[in-house]
């Protein structure tokens, strides 16, 4: 076989192989002896593998020029070879070559990664805020324009093991999410630095007390999808899994409904004001309650 055939059958092989681990990958989950990224539930994290494809080629090309640079130097240029090397400090071609290539190739990446990292930044008009807390371990979630707030720990091992769930990743009280909604996130913590993480959705994002980051996503696939603190926050670190449901706008509706909250409609036009009766006296006019003297988070 040609040394051509030859490497090209390497790469198609090594091209099935990872295609077929992608394939197999379970989602919005962490695979057993996976080898790629999870599956995208978002246009974002679509983009996100996309440019994570493109760099591993150009790190590839890299790692295999050096390596035969290498390998060409040690043969061509060792002691046995060449007993009496050349004495030369200078070559301008070698030095513009290994100028401008590097250049070219960072050129490259940013014109790929700036409009990614635009994209993850600019938060679109948002018809959802979802609110989270970080805490020593557990996190809060909270819809603020509904009034639901839920708190999610760690399901222990033996529900987990009953209910068929993934330990170390389901949650006691599940989040649920609409599909095909724009869902703008604050983070922030009560205490030390955590970072909200759903691998799935490309959001990972620090959580700091007294400090709110912002960050969104938009899931296009109904499912159920983990993710961990992605910030190393104390003895307990590794127990502060995240689980969010994602569902249809009825189904997450009723989910609100059944916790008490509601999203405010239009508000109702005032009533007519109805005249006081002759020799009634008009009341006084209410003062409004004094502001709380402490602050509140």
């Amino acid at each position: 076989m040609k040394r051509g055939a030859w490497i090209a059958s390497i790469a198609a092989g090594a091209m099935s192989f990872a295609g077929a681990a992608h394939a197999t990958l379970l989602q919005g989950q962490p695979t057993p002896e996976g080898v790629h990224l999870q599956p995208a539930a978002t246009d974002i994290m679509r983009d996100i593998i996309s440019f994570h494809d493109f760099l591993l080629w150009i790190i590839v090309a890299i790692t295999i020029f050096v390596a035969a640079l290498l390998v060409w130097v040690m043969v061509r240029y060792n002691r046995h070879v060449n007993p009496t090397p050349k004495k030369f400090t200078h070559n301008m071609l070698v030095e513009v070559i290994w100028t401008v290539v590097p250049v070219l190739i960072l050129v490259v990446i940013a014109w790929r990664s700036f409009p990614l990292i635009y994209e993850q930044e600019r938060i679109p008009e948002a018809e959802l805020t979802l609110k989270v807390t970080g805490n020593s371990w557990f996190w809060n979630f909270e819809y603020p324009d509904a009034g639901v707030t839920i708190a999610a720990n760690l399901l222990p091992e033996e529900d987990a093991e009953r209910e068929g769930r993934p330990y170390l990743l389901a949650t006691t009280e599940p989040l649920l999410v609409p599909i095909n909604t724009n869902v703008r996130v604050l983070v922030t913590s009560n205490d030390v630095i955590h970072a909200f993480a759903v691998p799935a959705f490309g959001v990972k994002e620090d959580a700091i007390q007294g400090r709110v980051n912002e960050t969104w996503f938009n899931v296009d696939t109904p499912g159920t999808y983990y993710g961990q603190c992605s910030e190393l926050c104390g003895v307990n670190h590794a127990y502060m899994p995240i689980e969010i449901r994602a569902v249809t706008r009825e189904e997450f509706d009723a989910w609100i409904a059944a916790r008490g909250g509601a999203f405010a409609s239009a508000e109702p036009a005032p009533a007519a004001a109805t005249p006081p009766a002759e020799g009634a006296t008009t009341p006084a006019t209410e003062q409004p309650a004094a502001a709380p003297t402490s602050p509140s988070r």
